[in-house]
C-alpha cells in the first residue's frame, strides 16, 4: 500500500514540474505566433464577385450559407464537443476533449487533444500543419513523447486535412493556394499547393448548397511498423447549425476507405465556430 502511495506520490510530482512542458502551453503559443504573424485582419466582404469564377456548387455553397457580405475570414476558433476517438476497428471508442484553430493567410491548422488514460493519466496530443509542415506530437504524463511524427507524408497529411475543412472556413476557397476544377452540379475538385506540397480531393455538395463530403487519395495513414500507407481518406459533415446568419456543418465523421471495409474513426459536433480571433492568447481559457 505505501509503495502504491508513493507511486502515486512521485506521478504527482513529475507532473507539477512538467506542467510548463504541457502540450497545451505549447498549442496555445503556436498560436499566438500566427496571430501575431497575421495580425492585419480585413474589413472588406465576401462579394459575388469574389466567388464567380468559382465552380456552381461552390458559388451555390457561398450564397446558401449566408456567406455573401459577410467580412472575410482571417482564421477561425472551431469548438468541438463529443469527440470520439478510436485506433482500430475493433478499439473501443476513447473520448476526447479537442480544441481548433486554423488560419487562412497560410494554410494552418492546430489541434489540441487530451484526455485521461483509466481515467488517471494524461494523455495529450497536438496535431498541426503550420509553415507548410505538419507533425503530430503525443504526449503521456505530459512529459513522455510517444509520437513526434513528422516528415513527407505528414506533410501531404495535414496539408490535404486543411483542404477538406475548405467550407468550415470558406475564405480558403478564395486563396490563391487553392485552385478549382468544375465537375458537375454538386461536385468539385479542389487543389492546395504549398511549399512544393501539393494535395487534391473532390467535394460534393448536395441540391440545397451544403457541403456533405470530400474524399481524397492524398492522405497517409501511419502503420504500426512505423510505415506510411496511403490510404483513400473521407470526411462526412451534416446537420448545418446557423449562428448570426451563418450557416455550418455541426456533425462530423472522418473515414478510412480500406480495401477490406470502411473504418471510421473520428467523430465529433461543433458546437461553435469564432472567426477572425484578435485577443490574446495569453488567457488561455479563450481556447482550451
Amino acid at each position: 500500500m505505501n509503495k502504491k502511495i508513493n507511486y502515486i506520490g512521485i506521478i504527482i510530482g513529475v507532473l507539477m514540474m512538467t506542467s510548463s512542458s504541457s502540450l497545451k502551453n505549447v498549442y496555445l503559443s503556436e498560436i499566438k505566433t500566427d496571430i501575431e504573424k497575421h495580425s492585419n485582419f480585413p474589413t472588406e466582404t465576401i462579394t459575388e464577385k469574389d466567388i464567380a469564377t468559382l465552380p456552381i456548387p461552390v458559388q451555390r455553397y457561398f450564397r446558401y450559407c449566408g456567406y455573401i457580405g459577410k467580412v472575410k475570414m482571417i482564421n477561425a476558433k472551431i469548438d468541438l464537443e463529443n469527440v470520439l476517438f478510436k485506433r482500430a476497428p475493433n478499439n473501443k471508442w476513447m473520448r476526447l476533449n479537442c480544441y481548433q484553430y486554423n488560419s487562412v493567410s497560410a494554410p494552418t491548422r492546430i489541434v489540441y487533444l487530451k484526455n485521461n488514460i483509466l481515467g488517471v493519466f494524461p494523455f495529450e496530443a497536438r496535431d498541426k500543419c503550420q509553415n507548410g509542415k505538419g507533425n503530430m506530437l503525443i504526449k503521456l504524463l505530459k512529459v513522455f513523447t510517444v509520437v513526434d511524427a513528422k516528415g513527407v507524408e505528414m506533410d501531404k497529411s495535414a496539408l490535404v486535412t486543411v483542404l477538406s475543412e475548405t467550407f468550415i472556413i470558406p475564405t480558403y476557397a478564395l486563396q490563391e493556394y487553392i485552385e478549382w476544377k468544375a465537375v458537375d452540379n454538386n461536385n468539385a475538385i479542389a487543389t492546395l499547393t504549398y511549399n512544393d506540397v501539393k494535395v487534391s480531393g473532390t467535394f460534393k455538395f448536395n441540391d440545397n448548397g451544403e457541403m456533405i463530403s470530400f474524399y481524397t487519395d492524398d492522405r497517409y495513414s501511419a502503420e504500426k511498423d512505423g510505415t506510411y500507407k496511403k490510404i483513400p481518406w473521407s470526411i462526412v459533415v451534416e446537420n448545418y447549425k446557423e449562428k448570426d446568419g451563418i450557416k455550418f456543418p455541426s456533425e462530423i465523421k472522418v473515414i478510412w476507405h480500406n480495401e477490406s471495409s470502411d473504418f471510421e474513426y473520428f467523430k465529433g459536433t461543433i458546437s461553435n465556430i469564432e472567426y477572425n480571433v484578435v485577443n490574446s492568447c495569453t488567457n488561455a481559457q479563450q481556447y482550451v
